[in-house]
């Protein structure tokens, strides 16, 4: 995960700012942030009162836990020639969970299964 721009650099782009002589995007190229981040600083100055880092809040759960995962190895062992479209409809049919083809793709990568030619199978490689 990137760190956060330090405080001291975030301050150096709200003084240069209040100054009023460069533009946001000027601002960005002297200071080497992207625009968009120094739009986010003084909107974020402007709404809260500060330009402290946000507080990042933990990762998502993966929607698919191991008991999804054992009934979804069963499906592809079951049928092996299925899509990621077919298994998603298969796995929700099975358990009630949708999920949306490129969480079937990175989980079953997870799984360690591979996708080639329309065929689903174990990767090799363990």
């Amino acid at each position: 995960m990137p760190k956060a721009y330090s405080i001291d650099l975030r301050q150096k782009i709200v003084d240069a700012y209040d100054r009023g002589d460069v533009s946001q995007r000027g601002l960005a190229k002297q200071f080497g942030v992207a625009t968009s981040f120094v739009q986010k600083l003084l909107k974020q100055r402007r709404e809260t009162g500060n330009i402290r880092p946000k507080i990042r809040r933990g990762q998502i759960p993966p929607k698919l836990n191991e008991e999804h995962q054992e009934i979804l190895a069963g499906l592809v062992k079951a049928n092996n020639d299925a899509t990621l479209a077919q298994l998603c409809e298969q796995l929700e049919a099975k358990t009630g969970i949708r999920v949306g083809i490129t969480t079937m793709h990175k989980t079953l990568k997870k799984m360690n299964f591979s996708l080639k030619k329309n065929l689903l199978s174990r990767s090799q490689s363990k």
